[in-house]
């Protein structure tokens, strides 16, 4: 019986997905297996020896030490594109928010007491805006969400331009033709009326969004940020649109830095709070957890590559391991020496870390699998 520890209310169709002749799944368990997490902040955690894997149920990795993880030979999982229509749809009622002063109608609206159809229609025009057709709208991440937001907004009647240094050929075919691809941040920076983030938060891409780069913007230009919040500067944001070269900045991040400034819409992280969003993500997540635990296959983890093997033996051994030179050899050398025949096998690396599948017909012995954990640079032997 395996135990998967839920950190927040995970969505039931979900949890449905795990058998329950072989998993339990609730919030009190005290040695899980595996952990499945939304917004539960995990940094100060201690992790038993037996866990074997996190699930995000979402993309966003922020609140769980990725790093100490894998350190740990802790599988850490997200969910993305789960999410991503969601977040596509508060994307259009970003640029919208952005380009009418909807927010401040409202509010004028609501504060109205008495005569309120003819002070509307005196009061109204504080309150105008633009049509989107016709704007350009840079998008800068073109992954699962970004595409569909360039692809949204083309069909809308913008000219969208769109730059990713790192594009996978499939995110780049599901692009509409109608995109221009931009060669630069800063060919976005210069070109666009509205520019929407789609990029995680990395040591690279915190404050993309400030004073230098906004100096090089289109006076006025709107700016669309579902990502996180460390993607912009919040002082210079706010000085540039006490200045207006900003016209206006939207963002699914709000921070103390940011509530309660004229020009700021800021949203309660809503971009993937849907029912839809959360089943995807939970159900998405649920299969990772579900092939890892039962197969050792690793599909979108974000510490360990990816790498999945059809079972083709009676034994399954994943080994989690650095990647430095000589550790296939060493591992196969001592499954070998036992005499038992490796019937299949897979490794693959990303960064410093990889994973490797191996398939018997003969259940390596317990003496044997020791001596594996015991080769410099193994962190972690699983047998199936």
């Amino acid at each position: 019986m395996y135990n998967i520890k839920l950190l927040n209310k995970i969505a039931k169709i979900g949890l449905d997905e795990f058998d329950a002749a072989k998993y339990v799944a609730k919030d009190d368990i005290e040695n899980p297996d595996a952990i499945m997490v939304r917004s539960a902040v995990m940094h100060d955690m201690e992790f038993s020896p037996e866990l074997l894997a996190i699930a995000r149920c979402g993309a966003g990795v922020n609140n769980i030490p990725v790093d100490k993880c894998a350190e740990q030979g802790i599988v850490v999982f997200n969910t993305p594109g789960a999410n991503a229509n969601g977040v596509k749809e508060l994307a259009i009622a970003a640029l919208l928010l952005a380009a009418r002063d909807i927010v401040g109608g409202v509010a004028y609206a609501n504060s109205l007491t008495e005569n309120v159809a003819k002070t509307v229609e005196k009061g109204k025009s504080q309150f105008a805006g633009s049509e989107l057709r016709g704007k350009t709208l840079g998008v800068i991440g073109l992954g699962a969400i970004g595409g569909m937001v360039a692809n949204a907004a083309a069909t809308l009647g913008m000219n969208v331009i769109g730059y990713d240094p790192y594009i996978t050929i499939e995110a780049a075919w599901r692009l509409s033709h109608t995109i221009t691809k931009a060669s630069s941040y800063e060919e976005i920076f210069r070109k666009c009326d509205y520019i929407s983030l789609h990029v995680p938060a990395t040591p690279e891409t915190k404050n993309m969004i400030c004073s230098d780069s906004i100096a090089m913007m289109k006076g006025g230009v709107k700016i669309i940020n579902l990502s996180r919040a460390d993607l912009v500067c919040a002082d210079d944001i706010k000085t540039a649109i006490a200045d207006g070269k900003v016209g206006r900045y939207v963002t699914d991040f709000p921070t103390e830095e940011t509530i309660n400034f004229p020009g700021i819409v800021t949203i309660p992280h809503l971009g993937a709070s849907t029912a839809e969003s959360e089943d995807n993500c939970a159900v998405m997540a649920a299969h990772e957890l579900i092939d890892f635990i039962e197969n050792g296959n690793i599909t979108f983890s974000v510490n360990y590559p990816s790498v999945q093997m059809p079972r083709s033996g009676e034994h399954r051994l994943v080994v989690l391991h650095k990647n430095i030179p000589n550790m296939i050899s060493t591992v196969t050398g001592v499954i070998s020496a036992e005499g038992i025949n490796i019937e299949n096998m897979a490794n693959r690396s990303k960064g410093d870390y990889a994973a490797m599948l191996i398939d018997t017909n003969s259940l390596v012995s317990a003496d044997n699998l020791e001596k594996i954990k015991a080769v410099d640079g193994v962190i972690r032997v699983i047998s199936l």
